[in-house]
């Protein structure tokens, strides 16, 4: 699942487009981003690789909007349980130490990776999951019998925000902006999308 999907747009990082990227700790709405959101339901998303946040415009102002358990910021963690249930964020950290191999984090660093980059195999030393080579050679995550990208872990986590920032509005959300960091490559932010 791509990014992108999770919000129901097809693009991103354009001007029309619904879904667009920002760089760290910059403004999440434009002027018109701020006027649509009283009837568009526009959100912003820091997608961290040890946490993530949701936030939407109340007038000119940002609102960080608590999770479902009272909290700011939701862990970027992914978990499987052994009957094949998806976790994300507080629940997922909570069994991670009884669950180790299927508890993922941390995937943020591997998105638009090569699995032989220095870098990539670096990180795989110390990481408990496994590390594994996608079919077109990019560094993926296996947990159990499931083999995924690292983008669909970032758009598991997203979906999560989206979920926060719904029940919090009462309503459904089609747009956000994420934000990606300024060391980001071209192939990073292409697979963010």
């Amino acid at each position: 699942m791509a990014l992108s999907k999770v919000l129901g747009s097809a693009a991103a990082a354009s001007a029309r487009s619904p879904l667009a990227l920002a760089g760290p700790r910059r403004g999440f709405l434009s002027a018109s981003s701020v006027r649509r959101n009283k009837a568009g339901g526009i959100i912003g998303i820091d997608l961290g690789t040890t946490n993530s946040c949701v936030s939407v415009m109340e007038g000119s102002t940002p609102k960080v909007i608590e999770n479902s358990e009272g909290m700011r910021t939701t862990p970027s963690i992914v978990a499987m349980t052994s009957d094949g249930q998806r976790l994300v964020g507080v629940p997922a950290k909570r069994q991670a130490v009884t669950n180790p191999e299927n508890t993922v984090f941390a995937t943020k660093r591997l998105i638009g990776r090569r699995f032989d980059e220095e870098a990539t195999q670096k990180d795989m030393k110390n990481l408990p999951y496994k590390v594994i080579k996608g079919k077109n050679g990019d560094a993926w995550v296996e947990m159990g019998s499931e083999k995924y990208s690292p983008s669909q872990m970032g758009a598991f986590v997203l979906e999560k925000m989206k979920e926060t920032a719904e029940s919090y509005a009462g309503g459904s959300v089609s747009q956000a902006v994420i934000t990606v960091p300024a060391y980001f490559n071209d192939s990073q932010r292409q697979a963010t999308k």
